[in-house]
């Protein structure tokens, strides 16, 4: 398994008023795009998902309102995490991306080489990527 599941409690921390923020996953990986959007639509996010960089691309550029932040593998069939990233960097400026591989020595490098706003390795913590999420999108909606 390369997400680790901890105990958490899944109070969203929403306010009931608050508009959930809208996030995309885009992972090949079905036993990780599923534990990702179990947990983060438990935690009050309206989540998307998408199995390559195509279906993310098309997701983007159809669903309106867009996206508040994506989560994407970096090695993907048909367009990859690293060109997804590069294609939202310019398309979809402001738009936070988290990277997540568990491929390569540093796969850091490769994921700030096109602008990821946080990388996480595999195998990472539930807690760990909510912590970069809320930190990212309270940044995001600074004024």
């Amino acid at each position: 398994m390369l997400i680790k599941i901890e105990k958490t409690n899944y109070d969203s921390g929403l306010n009931k008023m608050d508009k959930p923020s809208k996030l995309l996953i885009v992972d090949d990986d079905e036993e990780i795009q599923s534990t990702l959007k179990d947990f983060l639509i438990k935690k009050g996010y309206e989540v998307f998902s998408a199995s390559d960089g195509l279906e993310g691309l098309k997701l983007l550029e159809t669903e309106e309102p867009g996206f508040d932040l994506v989560i994407t593998d970096l090695v993907m069939p048909n367009i990859s995490g690293v060109g997804l990233i590069a294609i939202i960097k310019k398309k979809f400026t402001g738009l936070p991306v988290i990277a997540i591989t568990g491929w390569g020595e540093h796969p850091e490098a490769l994921a700030s080489e096109v602008q990821a706003d946080q990388v996480l390795e595999k195998p990472f913590g539930l807690s760990e990527l909510e912590k970069s999420l809320k930190k990212l999108l309270s940044s995001k909606f600074d004024i």
